[in-house]
């Protein structure tokens, strides 16, 4: 259940905000996606004055957000991508096009840097899609192994990797240590990719933000807080063919 709410004087457009009821939820929160778009995420029975009040308590940080992630996500009608830079691993791979009477999009990498895509090359949402799929796969590998180098060397373990494509997060450790990152992150510079890392494997002691997480995220990453800013406004560096 989602409903629409003007939650407080704003220059965003009213459009942007949505307040989402979830039976799930055990307390309210709010997420603030590429685009600039503004999610209010409440438990059953709670009051929009309640709502009003925890979005005004939030306020700045809300404001903070929006203007990072406005202009992140959206369409830049330049068509498919000739080429991709990805940072987080040293590489930009150039990018060509074959048509060929397949029914479906198939990347395929020639001479290491060349990736070359074959089937109905006019259909631009499979393209992305395709593309999104083969990141993926590259991201799991490349950042699979970056991950585990870190592990060994700060001596904090974790269980396994999955790599997903979300909106929100960055990354993020369950209580069985199972370490989610973002395909995004590819596109983030390798300084950056490190300390999310180290912030993820420091929840495997500490599952929580408490001062001793942070202290021992301090320890072995002291420029922690240059980089977690660079993180948050590491959404404008994702080209909008991520994002469906």
């Amino acid at each position: 259940m989602s409903a629409q709410l003007q939650l407080f004087e704003s220059r965003e457009s009213p459009e942007r905000w949505t307040v989402r009821v979830s039976r799930r939820a055990r307390r309210m929160s709010v997420r603030v996606y590429p685009g600039g778009r503004v999610e209010v995420v409440v438990p059953p029975g709670v009051s929009s004055t309640t709502v009003q009040r925890f979005v005004g308590s939030h306020s700045q940080w809300i404001s903070r957000r929006v203007e990072d992630l406005s202009a992140v996500g959206l369409p830049d009608n330049a068509g498919p991508p000739t080429a991709i830079h990805v940072p987080a691993i040293g590489r930009t791979f150039k990018v060509e096009y074959e048509y060929t009477r397949s029914t479906s999009i198939r990347p395929q990498l020639f001479d290491g840097d060349v990736l070359r895509i074959f089937g109905p090359i006019h259909d631009e949402a499979a393209i992305a899609s395709a593309l999104r799929q083969w990141l993926s796969d590259l991201a799991y590998d490349e950042l699979g192994v970056q991950l585990a180098a870190v592990s060994r060397q700060l001596g904090l373990g974790f269980s396994r990797i999955q790599v997903r494509r979300q909106r929100t997060r960055w990354g993020s450790c369950s209580a069985t240590g199972t370490i989610s990152l973002n395909v995004c992150l590819m596109f983030l510079e390798p300084a950056v990719v490190r300390y999310l890392f180290v912030h993820e494997l420091c929840h495997t002691r500490h599952m929580n933000h408490s001062p001793r997480f942070w202290a021992l995220v301090e320890h072995h990453e002291p420029e922690y807080r240059r980089l977690d800013r660079e993180l948050l406004r590491g959404w404008q560096a994702v080209p909008g063919w991520m994002f469906e």
